[in-house]
């Protein structure tokens, strides 16, 4: 007599199915709150049951189960392959572990190229700022119209300062707003990280170019007497965003590095040992960015009185300074 394929599916699910249950059981556990979540008996059972299941999902195959069946075997397979074999950590713990550790590190150790990043920012600024001092006219030649807006050599003292306390409406999308610059301010950091590819030679160039534009800005309201009212309306979120598109700079060095020095490693070998690194520090620096966007968007658009201005700038300087030098060092960095 042959057996009816409905019938051999049932009893394959009731010999096997309480297996199946408890590793989903656990799965659904680790995948709420963690491999840590579980106990130490059932961190032993999770390769035995996940043995049971494959051996299952075998047996489907060859006696032509029910797809339901099988589907729901690939499945449960699959997501134990990764509990399994795939990383311990939730994911939580690996972003709290990113920016408790493994962010600062990098930064650290790749000091130097962010260093030469940040001088061929701080050399744009000083050229942009001693040319247009020289002669206002020259501002249009570092800064476009679309930046500029409605500051320029043409604008009278008193609509510049204007400007710089300028209270947007919170009803305006505010939130909106701060959105348009991260995405804005990131591209610009990806680009200076995405040349370093080409041997880093145009990441001197971007950086210069960032620093000729805040450079040319600085000599416009210095020239009128604003300099302390510029320099706090662009900082509280500046100190945050130069750092990041130095960071991002800093990277696409690290990159050029790898390819022109690779010492003794290969080429490819050696990028992919260091790309590892740059890329921490440019997805660190897009936090930053993010970070920068919020207090761009809200906190200087509400806030006009100068000492908070500049009270925020100390602020983020030394956290900064604090975290980068400091943070993660406890085990060894």
């Amino acid at each position: 007599m042959i057996e009816h394929p409905t019938l051999r599916s049932y009893e394959f699910r009731k010999e096997r199915e309480q297996t199946w249950s408890e590793l989903q059981a656990l799965l659904d556990r680790i995948e709420s709150d963690g491999v840590h979540s579980l106990a130490a008996p059932d961190l032993a059972r999770l390769p035995i049951l996940y043995r049971a299941t494959l051996s299952s999902l075998s047996v489907a195959r060859t006696i032509s189960l029910d797809r339901n069946v099988l589907e729901y075997l690939e499945s449960l397979s699959a997501r134990a392959y990764f509990s399994v074999y795939g990383t311990s950590h939730h994911p939580r713990d690996a972003i709290a572990r990113f920016f408790a550790r493994d962010f600062p590190r990098a930064v650290r150790r790749a000091r130097w190229p962010i260093a030469l990043a940040a001088l061929f920012m701080l050399l744009g600024i000083a050229t942009g700022f001693a040319v247009t001092s020289e002669n206002e006219e020259r501002f249009y030649t570092f800064v476009s119209p679309d930046i500029a807006g409605d500051r320029g050599p043409s604008t009278s003292t008193e609509d510049l300062k204007a400007g710089l306390y300028e209270v947007r409406p919170v009803v305006d999308g505010l939130t909106a707003f701060a959105t348009f610059l991260f995405s804005h301010n990131a591209r610009i950091g990806i680009l200076a990280f995405a040349l370093g590819f080409a041997a880093g030679l145009p990441v001197f160039f971007l950086m210069f170019v960032n620093g000729l534009t805040l450079g040319a800005f600085s000599a416009l309201y210095h020239a009128r007497g604003l300099a302390l009212d510029w320099w706090g309306w662009v900082l509280p979120h500046g100190i945050t965003e130069l750092l990041a598109v130095i960071l991002c700079g800093g990277a696409g060095l690290v990159l050029g590095r790898s390819l022109v020095f690779p010492g003794r490693h290969a080429r490819l070998q050696n990028l992919a040992l260091e790309g590892r690194e740059a890329g921490l520090i440019a997805l660190g620096a897009v936090v930053l960015f993010f970070a920068a966007s919020i207090v761009e968007g809200i906190f200087r658009q509400l806030v006009t009185q100068l000492p908070a201005r500049y009270a925020l700038i100390g602020a983020s300087t030394l956290f900064w300074i604090a975290y980068l030098s400091r943070q993660g060092r406890g085990d060894g960095a």
